[in-house]
């Protein structure tokens, strides 16, 4: 093996054992078992949400595990007969992974949380306002309004909320 080296030269020792290196490398990272998990199928489509609202998907046969890549933006809830709810949390754009028990990927999606349309945001300065305009404008609270305004409209909705639960009475 020295002899053949020699023959070669310095520059040829150096690209020999460069590719060398590269096919030993190859054929480690080709036998190793890690590599299965991270075979990912292409995504197949993109799901827009709207913030705050939900969604109904039907799953793939044969689903052992769910996965969202950022629960902050969107969130999961698992239903009966395959069926999953997909909630918009927050603006951005995250994926959902089905898996089956052997940890192969069944699906792959996009998941792109947008804001509502019906909205109209009022600025004073620094300081946001959101509000739902159908057909009538009224508050409604939203990601990025100011801490103020947002304070102040979800202790409203609190409070109301608080009010209807304590009007129920419970009959014995």
């Amino acid at each position: 093996m020295s002899l053949a080296f020699e023959r070669i030269g310095p520059s040829g020792r150096c690209k020999a054992l460069a590719g060398a290196f590269f096919i030993l490398t190859a054929m480690m990272i080709a036998g190793s078992p890690s590599t299965a998990a991270t075979d990912v199928s292409p995504v197949s489509g993109t799901i827009t949400i709207v913030l705050d609202q939900a969604q109904v998907m039907r799953l793939p046969d044969g689903v052992a595990t769910l996965v969202i890549g950022n629960p902050l933006i969107a969130d999961i809830s698992i239903q009966a007969g395959g069926l999953i709810v997909l909630t918009g949390k927050g603006y951005g754009v995250t994926n959902l992974l089905a898996l089956d028990h052997a940890g192969a990927v069944l699906t792959q999606k996009l998941i792109q949380v947008q804001g509502p349309r019906d909205n109209l945001v009022v600025y004073r300065g620094i300081e946001r306002e959101s509000y739902s305009c159908t057909p009538k404008c009224e508050r409604r609270i939203t990601l990025g309004d100011s801490p103020q305004y947002f304070d102040t409209v979800l202790g409203q909705i609190g409070s109301r909320t608080g009010q209807a639960q304590g009007g129920v009475q419970s009959s014995k």
